[in-house]
């Protein structure tokens, strides 16, 4: 499956943490990350087998906004 990436609410270093276990779950240890310092706060994914749109819920969920981009 093709890299995703999104536009995320995850402002800071600690945002990232609350819901790394989230993403370790969902795509797996190493297959995403976020870059903090840029203003979209991009999340990157490698997933196997996981959609967009289950992502974005899951963030969701976590009480942040994702948005997936191109």
């Amino acid at each position: 499956m093709a890299t995703l990436k999104f536009k995320t609410s995850l402002n800071c270093n600690n945002c990232v943490a609350k819901v790394s276990a989230l993403l370790d779950k969902l795509v797996g240890d190493g297959n995403w990350s976020v870059d903090v310092t840029v203003p979209a706060k991009v999340l990157t994914v490698e997933p196997d087998s996981v959609a967009a749109e289950e992502i974005i819920g899951a963030l969701n969920g976590f009480g942040y906004q994702a948005e997936k981009i191109d």
